[in-house]
């Protein structure tokens, strides 16, 4: 059992990856958070919303941009039973925005992350970590927010180095 985990959102299906759009089969964070998970041992759990988006590209900005818009919680299928073993949470999500996905405000806001250490990335086509760490700040103020790297999504499957060297920053 590990004292770390790896919570992400991701999206396969039609995304937008360096200047196109392409079916992916798995998401890009879902394969950042697979070569985190390489690299720490920590557990894994993947955010999913009840009501998924749309596959098509275009319906799935729409219904996310609307979502923001409105301040949105999309309710989720499940939740970890608890936090409480875990010191280290690495917080994985497609940036939407300049934030991150409404359902990973509806997760924030589910749990108490005092004391927690919460290291955040994000896959990204150019516009990086935007706002998402200070509305991570906002919502888990007692946190120990770590420096989030963001990761562009057309090059995660080369990024081993980049994470490896994100992660060893932590050590220090």
């Amino acid at each position: 059992m590990s004292n770390k985990l790896i919570v992400f959102y991701s999206r396969a299906d039609e995304n937008y990856v360096n200047g196109e759009i392409k079916r992916l089969d798995t998401g890009n964070t879902e394969i950042a958070a697979g070569i985190i998970q390489k690299l720490t041992g920590a557990d894994l759990f993947k955010i999913e919303q009840v009501h998924a988006y749309a596959k098509d590209y275009n319906q799935c900005i729409a219904q996310a941009q609307a979502d923001q818009k409105r301040e949105a919680r999309p309710e989720l299928k499940e939740y970890p039973k608890s936090l409480d073993r875990y010191d280290t949470i690495y917080l994985g999500f497609p940036n939407y925005w300049s934030t991150m996905p409404m359902a990973v405000f509806t997760f924030l806001e589910h749990f108490d992350f005092s004391g927690k250490i919460i290291k955040p990335f994000c896959t990204h086509e150019g516009s990086g970590m935007g706002s998402s760490e200070s509305d991570i700040k906002r919502l888990c103020p007692h946190a120990d927010l770590k420096k989030g790297l963001a990761i562009r999504g057309g090059s995660v499957e080369r990024a081993k180095e980049e994470i490896e060297k994100w992660i060893s920053e932590e050590k220090k």
